[in-house]
């Protein structure tokens, strides 16, 4: 009888175990789902986005992408300034043997809204979540303003290098930041002074 109901069983996690597992994806300390939108976030920005609810249309990044690739909407989208002042810079940098990937450009409104939300699942806060992650209405990412430049060798290079083609890093927390600002090239002082994170940016108090 024991026999007989150790088959069955075994017969039965062998059926619906795989789908129980498939529909239980891995959960992060705060609870949320883990997925790769969650390097968009402090320290290893990335525009990708998990669970197939949203992509590359809306701006997420996969793979190796360069400033260069205008087959990917999180670059083509860019604003044409900021677009023509990374391909400068990246072009000189190359020379330098830097390359400059992007982790994350243009986005949706929906793309950026999703990352709101896990923002605030990650930090606890909507306010703590404001200092990494703005409001669809006013990030620039959305607007195609701003780019999050991975690697450090090429953040390093933008941090000696940038101000010359206009390209200034705007908040001391996101070192993979840039929006183009064309005051710098002529300016003396360079780039204008950064703000601690984005909830000292008058921009986002709308």
């Amino acid at each position: 009888m024991i026999v007989g109901l150790v088959v069955v069983t075994a017969a039965i996690t062998a059926v619906i175990g795989p789908r129980l597992w498939s529909a239980w994806p891995p959960t992060s300390s705060s609870g949320a789902s883990s997925s790769s939108s969650d390097a968009s976030l402090p320290n290893a920005p990335r525009g990708q986005l998990g669970g197939g609810r949203l992509g590359a249309a809306d701006g997420a990044v996969s793979g190796d992408v360069t400033v260069f690739d205008d087959g990917t909407p999180a670059v083509a989208r860019l604003d044409p300034d900021l677009l023509t002042a990374l391909r400068r810079a990246a072009t000189a940098a190359k020379d330098e043997g830097v390359d400059f990937h992007v982790n994350s450009g243009w986005r949706s409104p929906a793309y950026q809204n999703q990352l709101l939300r896990e923002a605030v699942a990650k930090y606890g806060s909507k306010e703590e979540a404001a200092r990494w992650v703005a409001t669809p209405e006013t990030s620039p990412h959305v607007s195609g303003d701003a780019v999050d430049i991975g690697r450090s060798e090429a953040t390093g290079w933008l941090s000696r290098h940038g101000a010359a083609y206009g390209l200034c890093q705007i908040y001391d927390n996101e070192p993979w930041h840039y929006e183009v600002r064309t005051d710098a090239v002529s300016t003396e002082g360079g780039c204008p002074r950064r703000y601690a994170d984005a909830t000292q940016d008058p921009r986002m108090r709308h």
